[in-house]
């Protein structure tokens, strides 16, 4: 599937996607392995729907959900309140 630039979202899918798409799909549309498609489903990040064949589908919605939250945590600086303190510098002597 080749991908479509937009600027809110950094692509579009093409006219022919429906409200969903294939893992394969997803997994092009977002640039990672098949097997980050199914963690980020099993994680919840991504909603799926079982079609008629019983096969399974990413809805685009979802996709789009996880790239903006994606984009959020990037965006956002890294807060002091994680910080590691600073080693200490006595040393400890083992007997």
């Amino acid at each position: 599937m080749e991908q479509v630039h937009r600027s809110d979202i950094g692509w579009a899918e093409p006219e022919s996607v429906g409200r969903s798409v294939f893992i394969d799909q997803a997994m092009r549309m977002l640039g990672v392995s098949k097997r980050t498609v199914y963690y980020r489903i099993r994680d919840g990040r991504l909603r799926t729907i079982r079609v008629r064949g019983g096969s399974q589908r990413v809805l685009i919605e979802s996709i789009r959900d996880l790239v903006a939250t994606d984009k959020q945590r990037t965006a956002r600086p890294p807060s002091s309140s994680g910080a590691v303190p600073p080693a200490s510098s006595q040393s400890v002597s083992c007997r």
